[in-house]
């Protein structure tokens, strides 16, 4: 292509344009120009191999950004009645005991559990299933203190492990600002919510888990990273999601080889969270 000369394009009083230079005669300036500039504005684009990043993808925020943006409020309605199980469904917590639950140490779980509900017992420790899963849909209720106390982090933390490994974060999220990737139903550290469907402290909530564990080949590399779906009280937060690794407080770590079933964790964060109507359905 031959260069074009660009000039100065003077109007005179009679508002008829005066050309300097041969310029302005090329037929197919304008639509060149046009390009020219389409082309500047997207090589300024951030991505990688030619692609647009994702709108809010991982590798866009340090872990616990202050500055990435909080997922907008959804009023996800009052809280209902307990879900009744599916009839292929294992309920993990049936409101009476934790025969089902032991400390990280194999030893017998020590929260209380009163009025079809368990609650964290601070310094008590985390609790696990005594059985192993790995695929899985996982329903979870649970309601943070009626009275609040702290903020940010330390307001009705807690935390629902997948595999010991993948947490989907509990908090009382209702009118408490916290890093986006820590709130309720973010998976830690990782993705915020797309919304905030937080209830009032002290009110029921609910989790619906759809989970995929991650496969490994036999060296023990990740082959196939694991995904998550999650709903809060109904409402979709996470979209099939694919996990980056464990999830972990202000690293990422990446994947590291273990079992196709582990266990599922309530985590003792110091606060009386209080949980109930567990069921998971294999898959």
């Amino acid at each position: 292509m031959k260069p074009i000369r660009l000039s100065i394009r003077n109007t005179g009083r009679d508002g008829r344009s005066k050309d300097r230079g041969a310029a302005m005669k090329h037929p197919h300036l304008k639509a060149y120009l046009c390009l020219l500039l389409a082309g500047v504005v997207l090589a300024c684009v951030p991505g990688k191999k030619g692609k647009e990043a994702p709108v809010d993808s991982i590798s866009q925020w340090a872990i616990h950004d202050m500055a990435r943006p909080a997922p907008p409020v959804v009023d996800p309605g009052p809280a209902g009645l307990p879900a009744v199980p599916p009839s292929d469904a294992i309920v993990l917590f049936n409101g009476r005991d934790l025969s089902g639950w032991e400390d990280g140490k194999g030893r017998p779980a020590k929260w209380k559990v009163e009025d079809g509900y368990m609650e964290v017992v601070a310094k008590a420790g985390s609790i696990q299933t005594k059985r192993g899963f790995g695929s899985c849909q996982l329903h979870v209720e649970w309601a943070s203190p009626v009275e609040v106390k702290g903020e940010s982090q330390g307001r009705g933390n807690s935390g629902v492990f997948l595999m010991n490994t993948y947490e989907v974060q509990v908090l009382d999220s209702y009118d408490n600002i916290t890093y986006a990737d820590g709130q309720a139903a973010s998976i830690y550290g990782q993705y915020p919510p797309l919304v905030n469907a937080c209830r009032p402290p002290g009110e029921w909530q609910t989790f619906d888990i759809v989970f995929h564990r991650p496969l490994f080949d036999g060296e023990k590399k990740i082959a196939r990273p694991a995904r998550m779906t999650v709903f809060h009280n109904g409402i979709l937060v996470h979209d099939n999601v694919e996990l980056s690794g464990p999830t972990s407080h202000k690293i990422r770590p990446p994947y590291v080889y273990h079992e196709d079933r582990l266990p599922v964790s309530l985590q003792d964060h110091g606060n009386p969270v209080r949980f109930r109507n567990i069921w998971i359905r294999e898959l």
